[in-house]
This record gives C-alpha cells, sequence and structure tokens, in this order.
C-alpha cells in the first residue's frame, strides 16, 4: 500500500499536481447519499484530491480593478476545464494502466441535485454531486475558512480541486491539524455587499475535524462586481469568489502573517482596495495593504 500510494503521488506530480491528498472511505459515514462519493463508486477503497494552484498574478488584474479577464480564463475556466482536468485524467489512466479502476469527478455544483430519478429503491437520485471543499478536507489538504472557502497550508484559497475515485488500496493522509484561518475576519471586512456575516457562524465537521465558517448571504454574492464570476454550471450554484475582493484579502491577509508555505518576494497588496457596493458606487475599502501593515509593525 505505501509503495502503490508514494508511486501514485510521484506520478501525479510530474503530471502536474500541486497538491495530493488521499482520504479512506471511513471518513464519509454518515454524509448524505447524494453529496457523498461513496454513492457514485461504493466499491471504492480510496478517495483523492488533486490540486493545481491558481497562480497569484492570476489575481493581479483583478486586484488593480483593470482586467478581469485574466482571472476568468486561467483561473477559473482553463484551469479546471483544461489543465486540473488533464492531470487527473493522466493520473486516471495511471490507475488503470495497473489495473485499478479510477472515477475522475469534475466540480459540477452540489445545489444542481437532483436531475433524474432514483435507479434502485435504496439509490440517491443522479446526480450524486459532492461538495468538493468538504472532500478535500477530509483527504487532508486543508480546512474551511471563516469565508466558506478551502484553504491549504500552501496557497491558502488558491487552488482548483478535482477528485478521483478509486479501489486502489491507497493510504490516507492525515487530516490537517495545523489551523489556517485566523478568524481575523477581513474577508468580511473587505465585503462591500456585507455578504458575509461577522458575527454569525456554523460549527462544521469533516473527518472529526472541526471549523467555524461565517453565515453567507449568497444572493448578494451573485451580485457582486467586485471579482466574483457567476457559477457556469447552474443558476442556483454558489458563485466562484476566490477572484473576489473577499478572498484577495485572504490572500494578503495569510501571507502578510507568513501563515503560508509559499512566499513571495513583494507584497500581494501595494494599494488599498477597491469595493463596488450594491448601488454601483465605489470606493476604497478600509483594508490596508501588506506594506504598510509590515511598516506599522516594524516602528
Amino acid at each position: 500500500m505505501a509503495e502503490l500510494t508514494q508511486q501514485f503521488k510521484e506520478f501525479a506530480s510530474n503530471a502536474g499536481a500541486d497538491l495530493v491528498g488521499i482520504a479512506g472511505m471511513d471518513r464519509f459515514a454518515g454524509w448524505p447519499p447524494e453529496r457523498s462519493p461513496v454513492s457514485i463508486f461504493p466499491d471504492a477503497k480510496a478517495v483523492v484530491a488533486v490540486g493545481r494552484r491558481i497562480t497569484r498574478g492570476t489575481l493581479r488584474g483583478n486586484e488593480e480593478g483593470t482586467n478581469f479577464n485574466t482571472y476568468q480564463s486561467f483561473g477559473y475556466h482553463w484551469l479546471d476545464n483544461e489543465f486540473v482536468a488533464l492531470t487527473v485524467f493522466e493520473c486516471v489512466e495511471s490507475l488503470e494502466d495497473g489495473g485499478w479502476e479510477a472515477v475522475p469527478l469534475f466540480p459540477f455544483p452540489p445545489e444542481a441535485w437532483p436531475q433524474g430519478i432514483p435507479v434502485r429503491p435504496d439509490m440517491p437520485a443522479p446526480n450524486v454531486y459532492p461538495d468538493f471543499s468538504h472532500v478535500a478536507v477530509a483527504c487532508g489538504l486543508g480546512e474551511i475558512g471563516i469565508n466558506g472557502d478551502l484553504l491549504t497550508p500552501r496557497f491558502g484559497p488558491r487552488q482548483r480541486i478535482q477528485l478521483i475515485l478509486t479501489d486502489a488500496p491507497l493510504q490516507p493522509d492525515p487530516v490537517c491539524q495545523s489551523r489556517i484561518c485566523q478568524d481575523c475576519m477581513a474577508c468580511a471586512e473587505s465585503c462591500p455587499l456585507g455578504a458575509i456575516s461577522k458575527d454569525e457562524f456554523d460549527d462544521l465537521t469533516i473527518a472529526g475535524k472541526t471549523m467555524r465558517v461565517a453565515k453567507i448571504d449568497y444572493e448578494k454574492c451573485r451580485s457582486c462586481q467586485n471579482g466574483a464570476c457567476p457559477n457556469r454550471y447552474h443558476q442556483a450554484g454558489k458563485p466562484d469568489r476566490l477572484g473576489a475582493v473577499c478572498n484577495r484579502t485572504c490572500v494578503e491577509a495569510l501571507e502578510t502573517r507568513e501563515i503560508l508555505a509559499e512566499s513571495f518576494q513583494n507584497p500581494f497588496r501595494k494599494r488599498n482596495a477597491w469595493g463596488i457596493d450594491q448601488i454601483g458606487n465605489v470606493t476604497e475599502l478600509p483594508v490596508e495593504p501588506a506594506s504598510s501593515r509590515e511598516s506599522e509593525e516594524g516602528e
């Protein structure tokens, strides 16, 4: 099991994966059948979360407010549709070349369920759509932060995740025990729409790991003009907020606190953040750039 797992992870890395986490099927006990990967492949022995980074520079046009297409193309559409999908498919081919069945899963929104009728009385209706962020936590890649998105120790919110279900006996990784989100609430403070609550939270437990997540008004997020993208697959699906000011502020906050394993020569936020409110007013947000914070701390 250990040798097979090492070989698989080396192959995944060579195929472009920046992140690989593995969970045993026992970590999904108690999950609703319409959200559980077990429903898709009941004979699977492992779930693999494969991730590739959203490069920091992909967010630069959003941060400056001058070019949103770079993130929408490279950080949203092509990264999932082309780069991560190709890496996952090559990993699936590698497993099947070794005689193990492997199911690639693309991240359709869980809100799209159901779209058919059950084929057996005890089975959920198709299509079963797991929450990929929750599965990634079960696979040991990170945690769900206050802002409701997956944070990893290496990239914070900057990654895309796809899944593989396999009957290969891969060795599970431990659930991430480190605390990435510092509950600083910078994400909520930066949101011009007030979509992230500052005083209402839910406890979310995945594979024994409990995280505090703010209540989020996704209807407000759907009207966001601060770098968010509408869900491309289903109108009821949550919008993509990884390029929005809330997550860009999260990137800046995590880097300023030196939480992440990946570091850069220069700070991400060099100017005050901008924001567009619900009636279209453009304002500077009360979030200081990292360079200002660092200079104040050094005085």
